[in-house]
């Protein structure tokens, strides 16, 4: 059955966002092509400009729809019973769901400097929203100041991602549990066996 034209360009518009992350994170996004990305992806660089205007409008795609996507997964979860489990829930999701996808968390960081004013503040504004989950759960704890604490935990889980690498010296669960006990010891939380939430 030969294909329509809407699912072969559904297909290339996958394609682009694929090979444009590998591109972007391999290479930095200044040092990355339209042609470069056209190429990798086996097309014209005029049928990259029918699915992105401009190399900006593909970054604002890529860390847009990670964000999104990140805000609708938290937002699916159960919700916990009590602030210490929502805590060790957030440090669990935080990990499991980052550490598959280095190449948005590289993106999501890295390359926050090359978006236009506009577009930072839109992808600011997502980045707080999801932020505001973990400082909700803070509100139950006694802190110093809860803003600072979440910016310290979301640096350390989002850490994690740097250096892990499948197949490595931990299993996935394992980082997992050590992280959640780190996250609970941050606000005061001694355990030595994880709740596995």
């Amino acid at each position: 059955m030969a294909r329509t034209s809407g699912s072969i360009g559904s297909k290339t518009a996958g394609a682009i966002r694929t090979q444009s992350l590998a591109l972007f994170a391999d290479h930095g996004y200044a040092a990355v092509s339209m042609r470069m990305i056209a190429d990798a992806v086996g097309v014209g660089v005029s049928a990259l400009y029918n699915h992105y205007p401009t190399k900006q409008a593909l970054l604002v795609h890529l860390l847009t729809d990670h964000m999104q996507r990140l805000i609708l997964a938290w937002e699916n979860q159960p919700t916990a019973p009590d602030h210490i489990l929502a805590l060790e829930q957030f440090a669990r999701f935080h990990i499991r769901y980052h550490i598959t996808k280095p190449d948005e968390v590289f993106l999501s960081y890295m390359e926050l400097r090359a978006l236009e004013p506009d577009n930072f503040a839109a992808l600011n504004h997502l980045r707080n929203r999801y932020e505001a989950f973990l400082t909700a759960i803070l509100r139950d704890f006694d802190l110093q100041d809860r803003k600072i604490t979440a910016m310290a935990i979301l640096g350390m889980l989002t850490g994690a991602t740097t250096w892990y690498k499948p197949g490595g010296r931990l299993s996935a669960q394992e980082i997992e549990d050590i992280y959640a006990r780190l996250v609970l010891n941050c606000v005061g939380i001694t355990t030595k066996e994880p709740a596995h939430v």
